[in-house]
């Protein structure tokens, strides 16, 4: 039995090649049938991620993909994912989750590929199609060519599943990046600076530090709401709030580029701008706002579901809370209290 679950991308090598992280171009407008199809990307605890080689006699023959296939009528996408796997590979699934879905244009046919995250499994793969297969890493990707609609699935899977949010004003600066310090040597990769009440030159010189420590660690450094900010402390990209997010029409011109979320027209905003991912919320009630609204784990999953952008729950959330967000959809959870524990 191969167990991947309690690993998480937040360990692996954290950028693969620069053009996997370019917005993808999918098709706006397709009057064909839409065909579903399951992929599935099975992951070592180690990272590793399993590719596979479209055998000769079908369309794109020779061309590397997530191994999978078209989804029987009657079929549930879990369902087809551990039929494909076995008649495919030999493998039996005994864990895994939704993640993403999307729909692209080939010449041959107009698919919507819903890609599943499989972390438990049986057997050894092997060829039943006579194809091949091959583990990859993010950073080191060594078989070609790449069905066109993996690239943006590539740049998802290089994403860690843990965001974690400063949270300097209450902790005081000194024991913010004390805790930042030992979070990063416990492996997070991912931060947003988020210091609301600041000024911006206080920010500015906070985000510095707090890039300094993730340069170390190589880890990616996000700076809330301000772009400007952010390319001049050199960070790694920008957080846009909900507002930004509805008020803008074409994406900054950032490395990595995210947005908060509450409701699906916000959601649909992001994938219209092709943002790298959201962070969708709050999932329950928080200390800082006692009694808002919450969406609660139901509402988030259906609004996670069939999304094509990787999706972080927040809100009143700590790392147990990892597994939810994995059933239903998400790719992980971002903190903001919770990610630096004394």
């Amino acid at each position: 039995v191969v167990r991947a679950a309690a690993a998480s991308p937040i360990s692996s090598p954290w950028i693969g090649p620069a053009a996997l992280r370019k917005p993808s171009v999918f098709a706006v407008t397709d009057d064909r049938p839409l065909l579903d199809v399951v992929c599935a990307v099975i992951q070592k605890p180690n990272g590793e991620f399993l590719l596979a080689q479209r055998p000769s006699g079908k369309v794109y023959a020779g061309y590397w993909e997530f191994p999978g296939g078209k989804v029987d009528a009657g079929e549930s996408i879990s369902q087809a994912t551990a039929r494909e796997l076995n008649e495919e590979l030999g493998l039996v699934v005994d864990e895994s989750y939704p993640w993403l879905t999307r729909k692209f244009s080939y010449p041959h046919a107009h698919v919507r590929l819903h890609f599943r995250r499989v972390t438990c499994w049986r057997n050894e793969p092997h060829g039943r199609e006579m194809q091949s297969f091959a583990w990859q890493r993010i950073s080191n990707i060594n078989v070609n060519p790449l069905l066109p609609a993996n690239g943006p699935i590539l740049s998802a899977l290089a994403l860690p599943t843990i965001y974690g949010i400063t949270h300097a004003e209450e902790l005081g600066e000194g024991e913010m990046l004390h805790r930042l310090e030992a979070a990063l040597d416990k492996g997070l990769r991912l931060i947003q600076v988020r210091e609301k009440n600041w000024p911006l030159e206080r920010i500015e010189v906070f985000a510095r530090k707090v890039i300094d420590l993730a340069r170390r660690f190589e880890a990616k450094v996000l700076v809330n709401s301000d772009w400007e900010l952010a390319r001049t402390v050199q960070a790694d990209g920008v957080h846009l709030t909900a507002n930004q997010l509805m008020t803008i029409d074409v994406r900054p011109d950032m490395g990595l580029c995210a947005a908060s979320c509450h409701n699906e027209s916000e959601l649909l905003q992001a994938e219209k701008l092709g943002l790298d991912f959201v962070v969708l919320g709050p999932i329950l009630p928080t200390p800082s706002h006692p009694g808002n609204p919450t969406l609660g784990w139901d509402r988030f999953a259906d609004l996670a579901r069939n999304y094509s952008l990787p999706i972080f729950a927040l809100g009143g959330l700590n790392t147990h809370h990892q597994e939810a967000a994995w059933q239903r959809g998400g790719h992980g959870i971002a903190m903001l209290r919770n990610a630096w524990p004394a």
